[in-house]
């Protein structure tokens, strides 16, 4: 594996044959921990304080520090783009971060070299505001896709529960509907949706993988190329402290124990595989590969030198 820095909101890094482009939206402070991980004690942040701030939390207003970025894959000719962040001009009551966002996402892909014509393929590891956002962009009133010649590929499962034929996610949420309504409809009725459940081959280096629990469909993506490994986790943490904690899910989890069980399995590959560990929001390097340590987990390198080191040994989970 190698990477090199351009800027302050790209990285790239080679797996194999797979390029990786980090292209980072926005990091910073987010949410107060206890209400974003209650199933984390208070100590797991102090006791890891001396890595863990200032990427991942700020302990003067004890906040998660999180990162809205997408992945870029060059893989195989095909350039594939992981999630899509939260899109510009969104109605989003009740989500004041993303409520009428504004960002220059096309121009940070733009300068990382992918213009929206040449992407081929677009993973939704799920169906959450920040992560289909820039499936679609407005035009003449009406909301297409931001990417005209791309596949959208979209967890079946996802696309049920929040889906009309499921009221939006049991009409849970008004502003469920609203994110299907103008990121994901789209992209059915341009016929660029490809629904799938399970396992999915995107092509020789890529796989998707269901690994339910946060929502119904929540996958994650795996490249295998050459001796490399990664698994592009989605949100299936948020926070390093999930490693070290995998029983501590985020208040945004629907099925509590379905998401523990997807994360220990998904960490004990990792740890087994050597597989780099690319959750969507990690701050700091963004990447990081994972030890077993005990009956759990520890942080491994990072994937970018010197930034981020983590512990040797568990704190607990």
């Amino acid at each position: 594996m190698t990477i090199r820095n351009e800027n302050q909101n790209a990285a790239r890094m080679v797996l194999g044959d797979v390029e990786v482009i980090r292209v980072v939206e926005w990091q910073g402070p987010f949410a107060p921990t206890s209400g974003m991980f209650p199933g984390a004690g208070g100590d797991v942040w102090r006791d890891n304080e001396d890595w863990l701030a200032p990427d991942h939390w700020e302990p003067d207003g004890d906040l998660a520090v999180l990162a809205l970025q997408t992945w870029v894959l060059r893989s195989g000719g095909r350039t594939v783009l992981v999630d899509t962040g939260v899109g510009n001009g969104r109605e989003r009551p009740g989500m004041p971060p993303f409520h009428r966002h504004q960002g220059d996402f096309l121009g940070l892909l733009a300068r990382a070299g992918v213009l929206p014509e040449e992407v081929d393929v677009v993973v939704n590891t799920h169906l959450h505001v920040d992560h289909v956002g820039w499936n679609t962009v407005e035009a003449d009133g009406e909301w297409v896709p931001t990417f005209p010649n791309a596949r959208y590929l979209v967890p079946a499962a996802d696309d049920f529960h929040y889906g009309p034929g499921n009221s939006y996610g049991n009409n849970a949420r008004e502003v469920d509907r609203l994110i299907y309504e103008d990121s994901v409809a789209p992209i059915h009725r341009a016929g660029q949706a490809v629904l799938w459940d399970g396992l999915h081959r995107v092509d020789e280096h890529l796989t998707l993988e269901s690994a339910p629990g946060h929502t119904p469909g929540s996958s994650v993506l795996r490249l295998a190329s050459g001796s490399d490994r990664a698994v592009f986790v989605g949100d299936l943490l948020h926070s390093p402290v999930q490693i070290l904690e995998p029983c501590c899910n985020s208040d945004a989890c629907l099925a509590p124990a379905q998401a523990v069980a997807s994360r220990r399995r998904i960490l004990g590959r990792a740890a087994d595989e050597r597989e780099l560990l690319v959750p969507a929001h990690f701050g700091g390097a963004g990447a990081v590969e994972v030890r077993r340590a005990g009956g759990g987990f520890a942080l491994g390198p990072w994937a970018a030198t010197g930034q981020g080191q983590g512990p040797s040994t568990p704190a607990g989970g």
